[in-house]
């Protein structure tokens, strides 16, 4: 409840704490109407080409909807699980909790699309507004009073009651569009961080592409393998995440592994390199990484680990980029045997990992290419953490704005 408010003069309390004078807190169901979603059965699944799509929850990441993974269903479906342009698509049931309320609005491209029986769409002639206040704390402070203990859902009937503050109509049309402007800032850099990406990889593949002067050899001519048992009860255990590194297992798994169990796992140390053989989104081959931001770790004895035989003839900061470059994939599906993906685990042996062949150049031009990636890979970290900043920024301010902590007239100093 925000108090913020509680001794300024012009401001009365109520649900959502205090407010101005000149505001008023609405139900949703007030204002505008909540719609379910599709219910489909698997033999309703179909291809993009004889079918509809269906919204889902994969469908929003961050305040914009993606297509990269989709569902088409070839049934019957009725109107009101169809969205329109302007709408708010809205997750109301998963089995992740933290995933219950995330939302955006519909665009015109979508306009006609189904969606399914774990989302709902909310309809109403303030949606402008309305797109902002779902995004903000308010809404998931609404939602987590109705969650419950154990069940990850919130029902039509929950949002219908959901308390929303809600100004006059000259103040709900500013406070959307002041808040538009950073959603604009947000979402151009989020584009130029996307094309980023692209380059830093057609970038990698041309500069680690094998070259004719280039030496071919083993894996074990280079790397020598670590097997170095946890006699020290390190108890820094962490399990590496294909798109994050090293991460640690309390992080990762919101669990940690008793430390009178960790006598027999590897210990790696910073420089040192892991290969992960679980297989995950983007990495159909298992995941390489270098220990960097611990100067000890302790790991699973599933991983291969090994370091560098000779850093005088290569450089680790190289081999960094060339393993996150899937230059080993194509070695790695020819030694996977049969029946290796069963839960999730390819069947690679060690024997058969430090026996992959790689081309490589000499150290002064591992050095060089390095170089040029890392530089790479500052601009666009660079870019990474302005839309951390603009996104920090605008959750700031919409909370004031929302509140009326801030009036409109009073954001010239933002």
């Amino acid at each position: 409840m925000n108090q913020t408010n509680a001794h300024k003069p012009g401001y009365k309390h109520t649900p959502l704490g205090w407010i101005p004078d000149d505001w008023e807190i609405k139900q949703l169901g007030d204002i505008g109407k909540p719609y379910i979603g599709l219910t489909y059965s698997p033999e309703d699944v179909t291809d993009k080409n004889n079918g509809i799509l269906v919204l889902r929850s994969s469908n929003i990441q961050g305040s914009k909807l993606h297509f990269e993974d989709n569902v088409f269903v070839k049934c019957e479906v009725p109107d009101r699980a169809k969205v329109q342009a302007g709408d708010i698509l809205i997750c109301v049931r998963n089995g992740s909790r933290s995933l219950i309320g995330k939302s955006v609005m519909i665009d015109e491209r979508c306009s006609g699309m189904a969606f399914g029986a774990f989302m709902s769409i909310y309809r109403s002639e303030y949606n402008g507004f309305m797109n902002q206040v779902f995004n903000s704390g308010l809404f998931k402070q609404e939602i987590h009073k109705n969650l419950g203990a154990t069940i990850n859902q919130i029902t039509s009937n929950d949002l219908n009651k959901f308390y929303v503050p809600f100004p006059s109509t000259k103040e709900r049309t500013q406070i959307a569009n002041i808040l538009t402007i950073w959603d604009e800032a947000i979402q151009k850099t989020q584009q130029l961080i996307e094309r980023l990406k692209q380059r830093n990889k057609g970038l990698s593949q041309q500069l680690l592409k094998p070259k004719p002067a280039w030496k071919e050899l083993k894996l074990s001519d280079i790397f020598e393998r670590v097997t170095r048992k946890n006699t020290e009860a390190n108890t820094n255990v962490v399990t590496i995440s294909a798109q994050k590194g090293f991460i640690r297992q309390g992080d990762f798994f919101n669990k940690q592994v008793a430390s009178e169990i960790l006598d027999n796992y590897f210990l790696v140390e910073k420089g040192e390199f892991c290969y992960n053989k679980s297989y995950s989104n983007g990495y159909d081959w298992g995941a390489t990484k270098r220990l960097n931001d611990f100067e000890k770790a302790v790991v699973t004895t599933l991983y291969i680990c090994f370091r560098l035989k000779d850093d005088t003839k290569h450089s680790g900061d190289f081999f960094e980029y060339f393993f996150e470059s899937g230059l080993l994939e194509v070695g790695l599906s020819k030694i996977a045997h049969e029946g290796g993906r069963a839960h999730g685990l390819l069947n690679v042996t060690a024997h058969d990992f430090f026996s992959l062949k790689v081309s490589i150049p000499v150290l002064t031009e591992q050095t060089r290419i390095y170089n040029m990636l890392q530089t790479a890979s500052n601009e666009l970290k660079l870019y990474q953490q302005q839309l951390a900043n603009l996104q920090q920024q605008k959750k700031g301010l919409m909370q004031k704005l929302l509140s009326g902590e801030v009036r409109v007239n009073e954001c010239r100093k933002y």
